[in-house]
């Protein structure tokens, strides 16, 4: 019997979770038979519930129904509920459980596959948006030295800092107070990449030792990862490699299977490529 689980998003047809969950299926031999979901924005939880009566065991969560999604479930992670987001859903028993595998998914991109310690690094988080909050939990586990939260509206860094003060350290800090100021790793977790943009960094704030990160992914490197590179970061990394593990943690959520990513993650890349 196959089971059927799907991705909910407005927009959702750009959306490479298909793919990949086929993929990670076929590798593993589980019967998952996985499709996209599109919902109107007062609708979610309709199709949610449609979805569930058709026989649904869980939904991977896209923009903009992360907060939908952590409101429905009746019960949730710790990183979830840090988050205040959920990305995946599981209904079994009669009960909605939600989970935020974003964050996971992006330290273990950059811990396992880029092979680059979090622990006792000063790592630099750009934005204050969402997809900030999604991964701030699991980044403050891996213990680093110290977090600092950079935007263009300093109270919302501020806000965000505040409110994971239970899990670690976090500073807020505006653009312009960065100047001469350098980090171990520095991730962007603003949309700025997605209208060739970026923000307004100071010169120099990359180094040799930096790994610079962006959360969005393209074909060729991102407008943020250009300026790293014009600045000789010693490392540069895209998105592609967090949106393959964070579907495999949600497989794993799902399923009790662990798929291999590595091979997905470089199938991707050759489409994009």
């Amino acid at each position: 019997m196959t089971n059927r689980y799907a991705v909910i998003g407005n927009p959702v047809s750009h959306s490479q979770s298909p793919f990949i969950h086929s993929e990670f299926a076929r590798a593993t031999g589980e019967a998952v038979q996985y499709e996209k979901l599109f919902a109107e924005l007062d609708k979610f939880n309709e199709v949610v519930g449609q979805f569930v009566q058709n026989g649904g065991l869980g939904l991977n969560v896209t923009l903009p129904f992360k907060g939908d999604a952590f409101r429905m479930a009746q019960e949730v992670t710790e990183r979830a509920r840090a988050a205040e987001a959920v990305n995946t859903l599981t209904f079994r028993d009669g009960k909605v459980y939600g989970d935020n595998t974003d964050g996971v998914g992006l330290v273990r991109d950059i811990v396992e596959n880029l092979d680059f310690p979090m622990e006792g690094k000063s790592i630099l988080i750009l934005g204050a948006g969402g997809a900030v909050r999604g991964v701030l939990e699991p980044i403050l586990e891996q213990k680093p030295a110290k977090v600092t939260i950079a935007n263009r509206t300093l109270i919302k860094a501020e806000s965000i800092a505040h409110h994971f003060a239970p899990w670690g350290e976090v500073q807020a800090s505006g653009y312009e107070a960065l100047e001469g100021k350098t980090f171990d790793i520095i991730i962007n977790g603003t949309s700025t990449s997605l209208h060739n943009e970026i923000p307004p960094l100071p010169a120099n704030i990359f180094t040799a030792r930096t790994l610079a990160y962006d959360m969005v992914y393209s074909k060729g490197l991102t407008p943020f990862l250009k300026r790293a590179q014009s600045e000789n970061a010693g490392m540069l990394a895209d998105g592609l490699g967090m949106l393959v593990e964070q579907a495999a943690e949600s497989f794993h959520i799902w399923r009790g299977v662990k798929p291999d990513t590595r091979k997905v993650t470089n199938m991707l890349r050759e489409v994009l490529a």
